[in-house]
Order: C-alpha cells, then structure tokens, then sequence
C-alpha cells in the first residue's frame, strides 16, 4: 500500500500513525526514536546506521518531518556527522500548511562545544542550536556564535528542563531526540519524556555495544503503554507512550 519504497506502509500511513499530539499549551512534546537489534545493541561498529533497513529510513525521515526541532547530543552528533535535517519540496509544503517551519533546526546538547565551525552540522539554510552551559570555553562559544545559535541553560551542566522551555518559547513545542543513550536516559529518568519510537532489527549484534540508555541508574524503572507495533520484512516498529513525572 501506498508508496513501495516504504515497503509495507504508505507515506500516509506513516504519518498518521506517528501523528504528533498538540503539546499542552507552554509545555514540550518528547519523542525519541532509536533502532536496536533483538538482543539491545542500539550501534553496530559505533554507529546506528548498520541496524535499520529502508523501511525504518523512512520512519526516520517521516519523524523529523513530523517534529519542529530535532535534539541530538554532541557525541552523537560527533559520532554520526549529523548535518542538517534534509525536507522535500513536498514535505515542505504540508508542514507549512500544519503550521511548522519548512526544515526543523537540529538543536545539540552539549558541555564542551568541541566543534569545528566548518562542521556539516553548520551548513544549514537553518541556523542549529547549541544548548551549554556557563563553563563552556567562552572562545569556543564566540566562534560558534558565528555559525549557530548558542544558548546557556545552566551554570556548570545543561538543565534539560530550561532548555525544552527554550525550545518551547522559540515556538519549538514538538521536540524529537535521536539520542544518544547518555541524553536518552537523561530524559527518561528525569521525566520529560512523552514517547519512545523503537524499531527492534531482526539481527543479534552480540556483546559488548551500547544501548539506548546509558549513565548513572535511576531511582525506579519508568513503564510505559504501547500505542502500535508495526512490521516490515522481520523488523519491528514500536510506538510507546511514557507519563511525565513518574
């Protein structure tokens, strides 16, 4: 049905099955999305990319398509050479028409700024941002300045919370994370997370990877509810809802 590249779903069952809820007025919307194999391995060789076949590209793209902003942390960033979120004509059109920019930012998290200017991630029709905090190296926040939005949420570590109300007052409610695992579970622990997208690989990547969480544990474990659970030649593609606060 529909579209055959997105081998069993359509464009439009993709978006309507991954439709964005409207945020609670002053509030953010958090969706994650990561793809791991059967056995929990979220990277294969360092990075993600080996894991997920066309079917989860196209979920991929239909979530950034779906979000105003995109939220990454810089290892991640760094790891994958993020550059910048990339919208069809088409694409374009419809989120202009639901009332989102033409192409959402990508947003980095990050402590040490240990970027170079001339990164992909900067060559954007969209300026990025960078959230930080007050110890970051003021050189590197000066020449960064240059290329990218830099915003200081906090004295000597990012606070979540004061960055998503960034992104909220910049009319940026509907926030997707890429991860990685350490923000993930930032995230979830602190209990600023809506949703997890997962897309399970039909593939063991063995020992010794990491997983979509990683850091120091957390009081309790967080539960969620499934919303749908989708399949494409072997692979499975999970939408779960988390409550804030818990």
């Amino acid at each position: 049905m529909g579209d055959p590249a997105v081998g069993e779903f359509g464009q439009d069952d993709l978006d309507a099955a991954y439709a964005v809820p409207a945020p609670a007025l002053g509030n953010a919307h958090v969706r994650s999305n990561f793809v791991a194999s059967a056995d929990g391995a979220a990277e294969v060789d360092g990075r993600s990319g080996g894991l997920g076949g066309e079917a989860d590209r196209w979920v991929f793209r239909t979530l950034r398509w779906l979000a105003d902003v995109v939220v990454v942390g810089a290892g991640t960033a760094r790891a994958e050479n993020y550059g910048p979120a990339i919208v069809p004509p088409e694409r374009r059109e419809a989120r202009v028409a639901a009332g989102l920019a033409p192409v959402p930012p990508i947003a980095v998290i990050s402590g040490s700024l240990a970027f170079d200017p001339a990164a992909r991630l900067f060559a954007a029709e969209v300026r990025p941002i960078l959230f930080t905090h007050g110890n970051a190296p003021a050189q590197r926040i000066a020449a960064l300045r240059e290329v990218a939005d830099v915003v200081v949420c906090g004295d000597d570590r990012v606070e979540l919370t004061v960055a998503l109300a960034e992104l909220v007052a910049r009319g940026l409610p509907r926030v997707l994370t890429e991860g990685g695992p350490a923000l993930h579970a930032q995230l979830a622990g602190a209990g600023l997370l809506d949703e997890l997208c997962l897309t399970i690989a039909p593939l063991l990547g063995g020992p010794g990877h990491l997983g979509i969480v990683a850091g120091a544990g957390w009081p309790a474990a967080r539960p969620m509810r499934l919303r749908h659970a989708l399949e494409d030649e072997g692979a499975l593609f999970l939408r779960y809802q988390l409550s804030r606060g818990e």
